[in-house]
């Protein structure tokens, strides 16, 4: 009696070095708009009024945050600057594998994340590595009344693990193949 397996897997496209060059250019590109918008909201937005964006769907404010989302755990700052190197170090690994476009950028987009926040904490006031992070959109309220206040580092970290679970989900694997279900048992 033979088994019929109940997943195929599809033949890899791309290369890793597509995948690495996506990925650091991901990543990069994410560094520098959050820094550039970190620095134009510490110098602009911090000393004037907040920015009414899309109807007041948006606003830009100033924020710093010395905790984890929702401002959570803020006595603990030093903690999350290793939590970020150990991130970090995690992508590298996994990137090593990867020939998918789709995980290089989400891969990316979570290395952006974490190095830009990295960066408040290690860079900004009060001290190196307990450093609080810039953050500056707030939905509908000028005041964050609705909703924790975020950065682009934030977003991107956000879009990432998004498309990750995503591409889990849907059978794209890292390597590039696709896992499929086929004739799979309605019991099991």
């Amino acid at each position: 009696m033979t088994t019929q397996d109940d997943t195929t897997t599809t033949t890899p496209r791309g290369s890793r070095r597509k995948a690495w060059s996506l990925f650091g250019a991901v990543a990069v590109v994410v560094i520098g708009i959050d820094l550039a918008v970190k620095e134009w909201t510490t110098s602009v937005i911090a000393h004037g009024d907040p920015v009414k964006l899309f109807g007041g769907l948006i606003y830009v404010i100033y924020a710093r945050n010395s905790g984890a989302a929702f401002s959570m755990f803020s006595d603990l700052t030093w903690v999350f600057p290793i939590i970020a190197l150990g991130v970090i170090g995690w992508l590298l690994v996994m990137v090593r594998t990867t020939v998918s476009v789709p995980w290089a950028v989400a891969l990316g987009l979570v290395l952006g994340g974490a190095a830009g926040n990295l960066g408040d904490r290690i860079f900004r006031a009060p001290k190196p590595f307990h450093g609080h992070v810039v953050d500056m959109f707030s939905f509908l309220d000028d005041h964050a009344g609705h909703f924790p206040v975020f950065n682009i580092a934030d977003s991107a970290l956000t879009i990432g693990v998004a498309l990750a679970i995503l591409l889990e989900f849907t059978g794209r694997r890292r390597d590039g193949a696709r896992v499929t279900g086929k004739d799979a048992d309605p019991d099991a």
